[in-house]
């Protein structure tokens, strides 16, 4: 059924000492619970920290994204000052989720602080976000692009299955490096970090010198009248806003390994901002490059390529096969921050219990490392890659996999409004920061938003699939969540009325020093 008989009692007082009902529909009574970790797991600093935030929100979206931001706001000025509401509205997310980190420093991000305010009934919220972390991949999509960059530095025709196959060495690679050598894992990923920061730095470097003049080609007149053509569409603006939000995705990674990180607290209060406020300012200086290099009708044609563009226009055309590595290796280093994390998250949704076969995703064996969440979360993304065909399929998979973060985002928001209106009701809460009833509830609305935008009817030719409802993706990502629901119905409240028996969560010591809870069977022998 589930991890609750996957471990033997101690550390409490007896079956009878301290239980004590959790609430009045799960049948889940808790004993001696606490969490422990040790301080050799701590590896990760400020350093690394921030180029964990920095990876996951900096993968291969600023070398295409700008394009579709163009075309649906019609204008530059207007893709500007939606790139600016994007940096701020995901500043109001890090602060958001700087405050939990700080409240509550450990592994695990969301779950904790759905777990911290969404109290009854037991365990519910925590099984509606294990089924969006255990059956969806986020590893999968990047995996994808750096096999069809790889194969246009090499100058190899792209198909579905080279393509592929190239993701499936990424996604391995990433996996069995965060798995087998977390220390190598970690420097590898600040190494690819600061390669991209390079990078990055050489295009805004280069818009510079193409302000000034420095082109292959007539300089471009894009910020004369930059208004002009500016779209009448809600749905244009609705959904670039979308995308420009997506695009700062990742301001929360270092929340998932907060049991590792050296001096947790102080180093996220100085990782979050510092990656936040670099990456917003090299999104917009990198936007100022390509509208000073290419043609606004060549930006809305390129779609993918708009990096390709800048380069060829600004270097020529040799250049284009050097950028294709250069967003390979982006993309690259954006999906070991990805599983780097995700495979902490089912790891930590192993030490509580409650999945299937829980010691076996709470173990660090044998590697001083969470192999077996690193290997879900590989299993799930390499099907992601695989089995879908090109088109419609493959587009509406990865839609549904980051549509339900708005909703769990909407209610992580909820929750910290909830505890300041509720503040007696929350006696240990102590962060470290605040982020401030207003900037709380900026974050809950944006949120709100981009659970409705996708819901907006699209223009004609507008459409997010050819054949498919454009809002399909949006309702089996909530079916998902609902299918935690549904688990968690069945192990929490159905199956313990029907075999008479109450679970008792207590908690273990593993051999690795780190703790995790057990359930237990409890039966009523009257």
């Amino acid at each position: 059924m589930s991890g609750s008989i996957d471990g033997v009692r101690k550390g409490g007082d007896g079956i009878g000492a301290s239980l004590v009902k959790t609430d009045k529909v799960a049948e889940v009574l808790d004993g001696n619970v606490y969490d422990q970790t040790t301080e050799e797991r701590r590896q990760i600093g400020v350093l690394s920290a921030i180029f964990l935030i920095f990876n996951r929100m900096v993968g291969t979206g600023i070398f295409a994204t700008p394009s579709a931001i163009l075309s649906l706001s019609g204008s530059v000025g207007l893709a500007l000052f939606l790139w600016v509401a994007g940096t701020i509205i995901s500043a109001t997310g890090m602060a958001v989720y700087l405050e939990f980190g700080t409240a509550i420093p450990r592994n695990g991000g969301e779950k904790n602080y759905l777990e911290y305010v969404y109290k009854y009934p037991k365990f519910l919220a925590t099984g509606m976000f294990a089924s969006y972390v255990f059956l969806l991949g986020w590893a999968g999509s990047n995996s994808v692009v750096f096999g069809e960059y790889i194969l246009h530095a090499a100058d190899i025709e792209v198909d579905r299955w080279n393509q592929r196959a190239v993701g499936l060495a990424c996604v391995t690679a990433a996996f069995l490096i965060h798995g087998l050598a977390l220390n190598w894992g970690i420097r590898l990923q600040n190494f690819l970090g600061l390669f991209k920061l390079l990078i990055i730095s050489i295009i805004v470097v280069a818009g510079w010198a193409a302000l000034g003049g420095a082109l292959k080609i007539p300089k471009p007149d894009n910020f004369t009248n930059a208004f002009e053509g500016t779209t009448g569409s809600a749905y244009g603006v609705v959904n670039a806003l979308y995308n420009v939000m997506w695009s700062f995705v990742g301001y929360s990674n270092a929340n998932y390994a907060l049991s590792e990180t050296r001096n947790p607290i102080r180093t996220l209060k100085i990782a979050a901002p510092t990656a936040l406020i670099l990456v917003g300012i090299l999104y917009m200086l990198v936007n100022i490059a390509y509208f000073a290099a290419v043609p606004k009708d060549e930006i809305l044609s390129s779609g993918r390529i708009l990096a390709a563009s800048f380069f060829k226009n600004v270097f020529g055309g040799t250049a284009e096969r050097a950028l294709s590595v250069f967003v390979a290796l982006s993309a690259f280093g954006n999906v070991l921050s990805v599983i780097f994390s995700q495979g902490r998250i089912v790891q930590e949704l192993g030490r509580e219990g409650i999945l299937p076969f829980s010691q076996f995703f709470a173990s660090n064996r044998p590697f001083k490392a969470p192999l077996a969440g690193l290997f879900e979360h590989w299993v799930v993304s390499v099907i992601i890659m695989l089995a879908p065909p090109p088109g419609d399929a493959y587009n509406f998979i990865l839609n549904v996999i980051t549509y339900p973060l708005s909703v769990i985002n909407f209610f992580v928001s909820a929750g910290l409004i909830y505890i300041y209106i509720n503040r007696s009701k929350f006696p240990d809460y102590n962060p470290a920061i605040k982020a401030t009833l207003p900037v709380v509830v900026v974050f809950n609305l944006a949120n709100a938003y981009l659970i409705a935008a996708p819901f907006v009817p699209p223009e004609e030719d507008q459409s997010v699939y050819e054949h498919l409802p454009y809002y399909l993706h949006c309702l089996v990502g909530i079916g998902f969540l609902l299918a935690g629901a549904v688990y968690w119905l069945f192990w929490a409240v159905i199956l313990p009325k029907i075999g008479g028996y109450k679970l008792i969560r207590e908690t273990v010591i593993q051999e690795d020093g780190w703790s995790r809870n057990v359930f237990s069977r409890l039966y009523d022998l009257k």
